[in-house]
């Protein structure tokens, strides 16, 4: 398999943009017309996302240890879409002919068998992956809200009971369907420890173009049965042999995980030094401060320090939390999680500051709290 090869013609088609995925959405459901069901009814938010990933994997199939782990777990998240692996080889037809469309007279026989036989890989590793996990949990968890508050203009905190035992890590994130959003399912951090109850807490805030963070705060209510995907990330989370005490920096809803790693200490231990710093743009937007300064008043390792940036009116710290949370470092593991934009600009100047890199921990992929595009 020339991999040089496979890289080189996804390089070429991919600078036709948005005109790959409308290409092999076409072509897929003229070829396969019942594969339409397993997509939303709009495809404004969905059309790049299954194209790209796979030119992306199969371009890359030569970085096997990246990739299989990665595949493994793309395999076992597509249960929720209701995935099936008949469904396999028409995602492979389809993108073998978007593909041939694109590169025209540079689509040749050997390259057409190389594409086949990466492919081939793929979804063989991802059917594989789905219907080992199926043998054990399934496909998504139904999770009742229990409780909806919406905190301040275009934020809400939800906690949602699950149907059954669900094990994960403070931390985790996973993907969450809402019922007036069908088949669209967004990442959100939980935003506590696990609990015997099987409750989890989601910090949800309306993002621009945000279909599914608009209906969990605003459309979404007590009784509503929520969907929610298995437990994924580990970047976040703390080690077993982590004990250090720890500097944590929130942006807006990136709270969540942070606050469940609070929550891990309180429940677990051992005790240490947590110092929490939860940034955002005005004191109307502190919308979890009053439940802080009880977790804060409850442990005495933990210090809870709000920043505002654009609040003349508020009373304590003013600036970006990460530039207050810096007078504080003295060695600590720091855990940073906002917006992307927040989070980039926080670790840069923590290693502008001289911050050790392998002594921060940030979730690349994160905005803030929910990943919605």
């Amino acid at each position: 398999m020339d991999t040089q090869a496979l890289k080189g013609s996804w390089q070429l088609v991919a600078q036709s943009g948005d005109q790959v995925p409308l290409f092999f959405y076409s072509a897929l459901f003229l070829m396969y017309p019942e594969t339409r069901a397993l997509f939303p009814v709009s495809m404004a938010t969905q059309r790049d996302r299954l194209v790209n990933a796979l030119g992306h994997v199969v371009s890359n199939v030569d970085r096997v240890n990246e990739v299989v782990p990665f595949l493994q777990q793309l395999g076992r998240d597509h249960r929720k879409f209701a995935v099936l692996a008949q469904h396999y080889p028409a995602v492979g037809q389809a993108l073998l002919a978007t593909l041939e469309h694109f590169l025209g007279d540079r689509w040749t026989p050997a390259l057409a068998r190389d594409w086949t036989a990466a492919y081939g890989l793929v979804a063989k590793v991802m059917t594989e992956a789905a219907e080992e996990s199926s043998a054990v949990t399934p496909p998504w968890w139904e999770g009742e809200i229990i409780l909806h508050e919406v905190r301040a203009p275009g934020i809400a905190v939800i906690r949602a009971r699950l149907n059954y035992q669900y094990a994960f890590r403070a931390g985790q994130s996973a993907s969450v369907s809402v019922p007036l959003r069908p088949k669209l399912w967004r990442f959100y951090s939980f935003a506590n420890a696990p609990r015997r109850d099987n409750s989890i807490d989601l910090h949800v805030r309306v993002v621009d173009g945000g279909t599914v963070s608009t209906a969990l705060v605003h459309g979404a209510q007590r009784g509503d049965i929520l969907k929610v995907g298995a437990p994924v990330g580990d970047r976040l989370t703390l080690s077993q042999n982590q004990s250090k005490e720890l500097l944590l920096i929130a942006g807006g809803t990136g709270l969540a995980p942070l606050k469940a790693l609070v929550e891990q200490v309180a429940y677990e231990g051992p005790p240490r030094g947590v110092r929490l710093f939860v940034g955002a743009r005005t004191s109307r937007e502190l919308y979890d401060l009053e439940a802080l300064s009880k977790m804060e008043a409850e442990n005495p390792w933990l210090s809870v320090v709000p920043v505002v940036s654009r609040d003349a009116f508020f009373s304590g710290e003013h600036g970006h939390a990460v530039d207050v949370a810096l007078k504080a470092w003295r060695g600590q593991d720091v855990f940073v999680c906002g917006s992307e934009e927040m989070v980039q600009n926080s670790v840069s100047r923590l290693l502008d500051a001289g911050v050790p890199p392998e002594l921060i921990r940030f979730d690349e992929f994160t905005t803030a709290g929910g990943r919605e595009p």
